[in-house]
This record gives structure tokens, C-alpha cells and sequence, in this order.
């Protein structure tokens, strides 16, 4: 072989340098590569695997990209640099719909195609769950909590709580949450951080009130008409929490059409921490969505290396508040408002989240 008497070695020295097998030297690894750099040379990953029976490929379930375009986006390159990094492909199967959904898990296509999947944001059923254990490969959770599975998330219900304990603190009572909807019964991680408004609301003595809590198709006339829901409102809320920053730069743009202002009459915090949210004065409950990302590489590289590593093991990442200008104490006439607080059972989360 070309790369073997260039570099001085055997071949199977070159085989086994190029498929990053621990076994050879640094210095021959190094007259490896360089030669194989010369002859612009590249090892067939097929061909490798057919020897070791490992891709070098993670596969990465994950939503259609406009469910969330900046998150995953972001969440996604992280992966795709830390997976390179540590000499892995990164193979995309994007579920835009409920068809999609069932083929892949019909098929499975990953088999034999990946040495690990990572499942990227939307929570699956157990059933899938366990048809993803059949493939016999590691499987990492990134932005859910997936109990006994390996993880890589955010606390959604204790960011929540932060977002509405700054709500209430800045005088707020009357609080919508607006939630996102998909017509193909998608249901996505961010689903927790109702958990939170609700809980938040109970700690303050205050009581659930179904119709302040809204869910909105993902598409400016979806957000439009959740919004035109709440202004008809007897009682039109002080502040709007919105599920995530994409959705609340619609909410602001629309309440700005419609004359109200933002905060002066109604105040507006997201959730992400968007690069367009500093530009766009949001308050929000920050994450990074890249560190996401690049933190589920490094745990699927650890179990895919170390095989002592914890299959189980969790991660969970921090959020903060950015106060900005899209928030501010309620309106003097809504200041003196007292709710009423006695304590009322809530609808069941399923009820409230299926508007049933």
C-alpha cells in the first residue's frame, strides 16, 4: 500500500492507525497521518466496520428542524463538533411527522448504522423507548429526562418556577403560559416547565386559572390567535410566560400591532435565551442549547470508550434569568388587584395541555 511505504509501516500498522486503534505508537500514528494526508488518502468507514464492526457514527433522533429552529440548530452543531472531535459522524434521522414517527421505529434504520443514538428533545413512549433498547447500542436523552436511561438536560420545571418567582416578585398575579401545540400529537421536553408556572403559582397562594393557560400552534397565525384569545379575556393578564423565546417574539410583535405595550401594559418573558433576544430587549430563562449539545458528544463518547462508564448516568445544566427590557411591575390599576387565593384543585396537566 501507497500510505505504508510511505510512512514506513505495515499495513496493518496503517489499518490500525487510521482507525484510531490504541495499539500503535504516537510516532508511527503520527508518519501514518502525515503520509496519508500526502496521497490524499481516506479510510472507507464502511470497509473499516467490516473489520471491527464498529461506523464511528452516533446517530441522532431528533424533531424537523421548525418545531425549534434555533434550539436544535444550535443543540445539533454542539453534537457535530464534540463528535468530531473525538473521531465520530454525526447521522441525522429528523421525525417531521407522525408517519415518519412510525416508520422509523417500524424500521429502525439506525441499526447497523450506528455505534450509539441520541435522541434529541421530544419524549417518546416507553414502547419506543424499548424498541431503541433492541438496538443493542448506547442510547443518550439530550434535552429530557429519561428515567434509568442516560441523560443530558436542563431542570425545565425549576427554570419555570425562576421565570414566574420573577413574575410574581415584580407584583404580577394575573400570569399566562403559553404553550406550544402540534397538530400530530408531538409532545416536546419544554412540556415540564408547566410543571413549574404551576407550581410557582401554588407556593404564592394563588390559584389555577385554566384559561390563562394557552397553547398555540407553532405559525405567527397560530400565536395570533392564542394572543387575540387572552385579549377577550373579561380580564386581560399583566404578564405572558411563553414556552420559549421564538414564540415570544411573535407574542411581542402582535401585542405591538394591537397597541399594547410591552411592558407598560402587559410584560413578556421567554425562555432560551435566543441570540436575537439581547437585540430584542426579551427577558428570558437562559440555556445553552451549543453546551447541550456538546455535553451529550462527550457522554456518548465516554460510554462509547470507557466501557465501565455509567449507562445511566444524568446531567443536568443550569439556567438563569436575564432581566431585559420585556418586563416590568403590572400597570398602577392592576397593582391593587387581590386575586382571590383560596385553594382549588387544578385540572390534571393532561386536561389542561389538551384544552379538554
Amino acid at each position: 500500500m501507497d500510505v505504508a511505504r510511505r510512512a514506513g509501516v505495515s499495513t496493518s500498522t496503517v489499518s490500525r492507525a487510521l482507525r484510531g486503534v490504541p495499539t500503535v505508537s504516537p510516532e508511527a500514528r503520527i508518519r501514518v497521518e502525515r503520509a496519508a494526508r500526502e496521497l490524499s488518502f481516506a479510510l472507507s468507514r464502511s470497509a473499516s466496520s467490516l473489520v471491527t464492526g464498529k461506523t464511528r457514527r452516533v446517530a441522532v433522533l431528533t424533531p424537523g428542524l421548525p418545531r425549534a429552529p434555533w434550539f436544535l440548530g444550535t443543540c445539533l452543531t454542539g453534537m457535530a463538533g464534540g463528535l468530531r472531535e473525538a473521531g465520530l459522524d454525526l447521522l441525522v434521522y429528523a421525525i417531521t411527522d407522525t408517519t415518519e414517527r412510525a416508520a422509523f421505529f417500524e424500521r429502525l434504520p439506525a441499526r447497523r448504522n450506528a455505534d450509539a443514538v441520541m435522541v434529541v428533545s421530544f419524549i417518546l413512549t416507553e414502547e419506543e423507548r424499548e424498541r431503541l433498547d433492541e438496538l443493542g447500542v448506547p442510547v443518550v436523552y439530550v434535552s429530557q429526562h429519561a428515567p434509568d436511561r442516560a441523560s443530558v438536560y436542563i431542570d425545565d420545571v425549576a427554570g419555570a418556577r425562576q421565570g414566574m418567582q420573577y413574575l410574581l416578585n415584580l407584583g404580577h398575579r394575573r400570569i399566562t403560559y403559553l404553550q406550544s401545540a402540534a397538530a400530530d400529537s408531538f409532545v416536546w421536553s419544554a412540556y415540564d416547565r408547566l410543571v413549574g408556572y404551576r407550581e410557582a403559582l401554588e407556593e404564592a397562594g394563588l390559584p389555577y386559572d385554566d384559561s390563562l393557560v394557552v397553547r398555540a400552534e407553532y405559525s405567527r397565525s397560530g400565536i395570533r390567535e392564542a394572543v387575540g384569545s387572552l385579549l377577550s379575556l373579561p380580564q386581560m393578564p399583566t404578564a405572558l410566560f411563553v414556552e420559549s423565546d421564538d414564540m415570544a417574539f411573535e407574542v411581542m410583535s402582535i401585542l405591538r400591532s394591537c397597541g399594547i405595550d410591552v411592558p407598560g401594559r402587559m410584560s413578556v418573558l421567554g425562555f432560551d435565551d435566543h441570540p436575537l433576544a439581547e437585540s430584542l430587549d426579551l427577558s428570558t430563562v437562559a440555556q445553552s442549547a451549543w453546551r447541550t449539545g456538546c455535553i451529550a458528544a462527550e457522554l456518548v463518547s465516554s460510554v462509547l470508550t470507557d466501557p465501565s462508564s455509567d449507562p445511566t448516568r444524568h446531567i443536568v445544566l443550569p439556567t438563569h434569568l436575564i432581566p431585559r427590557g420585556s418586563t416590568a411591575p403590572p400597570p398602577t390599576d392592576h397593582q391593587a388587584e387581590t386575586p382571590a387565593v383560596a385553594q382549588q384543585e387544578p385540572p390534571s396537566p393532561g386536561r389542561t395541555v389538551n384544552g379538554s
